[in-house]
């Protein structure tokens, strides 16, 4: 099961952070969460197994 792991707020941020995390070796996808105006926000999601790890990873990457 998918287990979100953070937001954020546009594409490229999410798309950043999703080849950031790939390439640490993480399972992560996202997909929009709401849309406010033209402003989008992202779930980060990871396998259920990998969430805490992945979190911890993104806290250090400084998002």
């Amino acid at each position: 099961m998918w287990t979100a792991v953070h937001m954020v707020e546009g594409e490229d941020l999410a798309k950043e952070l999703k080849d950031k995390l790939t390439q640490e070796g993480f399972l992560v996808r996202f997909k929009p969460f709401s849309k406010e105006g033209d402003i989008t926000i992202y779930k980060i999601m990871a396998p259920e197994f990998e969430a805490r790890d992945v979190h911890s990873v993104i806290m250090d990457l400084g998002y």
